[in-house]
């Protein structure tokens, strides 16, 4: 996607081979982009034996060795797959007693100092440890990451959303409601983009939702067009609803709607 903007009551959507596509409304499901810590041969290594969630693919990597970059939390989320988890502070927010002790109860080693590059077996082709700028290695056949989590949406500046901090402070994401509403008009979000945590059912869900309100939008939109349109034609008042009920009623009475064939009082 190139851009999107505002063009009257529509949106103009541009397209990276320069395709251009006229819209009512707009569903940004633009995802978002990990952003990884800046460690020589890691980026190259992503998804392989570099990965990041316990709930996605920590069963895969179980009774590994196991090193964390930088994250306490996930040191204990993935001593619960394995007994050789090593945690690489690299320069992060200093272990209170507490996390040191917790650490040791667990059995966690924790190798401080700056991570340097990876060692990776390229005849295996396979992580093999991590090498400090030190010039210490540490065996690891698994390196876990905490990415920044920042949404896809720098293409729609022009719109005037709101980007904000996730409340865990894990990245950025479009503001929406419940809805996927945006508070733009006409713009609603769904998926990673508004939410960096969600997984695939919940982006799944959230899509339907948006569609829903979108639908909804919509139908409200063209309902109050059809009347607007209907009350511009000339001479069309004589025929409103309200003015035919009215007149109904006085020339009837009450035999209007059949009601003439119930009992009344004289």
């Amino acid at each position: 996607m190139a851009q999107v903007h505002r063009d009257g009551e529509e949106f103009s959507v541009v397209t990276e081979d320069w395709q251009r596509v006229r819209a009512r409304r707009v569903l940004v499901t633009t995802g978002l982009v990990d952003e990884l810590p800046d460690v020589p041969g890691l980026a190259a290594r992503w998804g392989r034996d570099v990965l990041h969630c316990v709930y996605c693919h920590g069963w895969e990597v179980r009774d590994r060795a196991i090193g964390v970059l930088g994250s306490f939390h996930q040191a204990l989320l993935f001593r619960q797959l394995s007994e050789d988890v090593t945690l690489f502070p690299h320069g992060g927010a200093e272990l209170t007693e507490e996390q040191w002790e917790q650490l040791a109860g667990l059995g966690v080693g924790v190798v401080e100092g700056q991570v340097g590059a990876l060692v990776i077996d390229e005849g295996q082709d396979r992580l093999t440890g991590v090498r400090l700028v030190s010039g210490v290695t540490v065996p690891v056949q698994e390196l876990v990451v905490a990415p920044r989590f920042v949404a896809r949406a720098g293409f729609l500046d022009g719109l005037g959303l709101t980007v904000q901090e996730h409340p865990m402070g894990l990245g950025e994401q479009v503001k929406a409601d419940g809805s996927g509403f945006t508070g733009v008009a006409g713009v609603w979000a769904a998926g990673n983009v508004s939410d960096v945590l969600a997984g695939v059912p919940q982006a799944m869900a959230a899509g339907v939702g948006a569609a829903v309100a979108i639908n909804r939008n919509l139908l409200l939109d063209d309902a109050g067009r059809a009347a607007e349109s209907r009350t511009a034609v000339p001479g069309s008042g004589a025929f409103r609803g309200a003015m035919e009920a009215e007149v109904s009623r006085r020339v009837l009475g009450t035999r209007v709607h059949g009601l003439e064939g119930l009992p009344h009082e004289g």
